[in-house]
């Protein structure tokens, strides 16, 4: 079952990834369906289509989906710890 979780900052970064495949599609430089899978996975929590998306990235590249999966909860607890450190900083002064 799918979770929703609506971001509006989620939605603005998913959007600009899934505009710059069709780019990365024309330019040799930039890999477009990774732009595509993304933008996906950013949107997962999203949008259901996203959500069902994310499923044809990890059909075609399996143990990378699992990476960033894994990459994106020690970013938001990397988040969470210098957000804790902030708030004793400046409590303290």
């Amino acid at each position: 079952m799918m979770e929703y979780r609506p971001s509006l900052r989620r939605k603005c970064a998913g959007w600009s990834l899934i505009a710059l495949a069709p780019v990365g599609g024309l330019l040799p430089v930039l890999p477009g369906a990774v732009f595509f899978a993304l933008g996906l996975f950013v949107l997962r929590h999203q949008y259901l289509w996203a959500h069902r998306g994310l499923g044809w990235a990890a059909s075609r590249w399996p143990t990378t989906v699992e990476k960033v999966e894994a990459m994106e909860v020690r970013m938001i607890q990397r988040a969470d710890r210098t957000g804790q450190r902030l708030r004793r900083l400046f409590r303290l002064g």
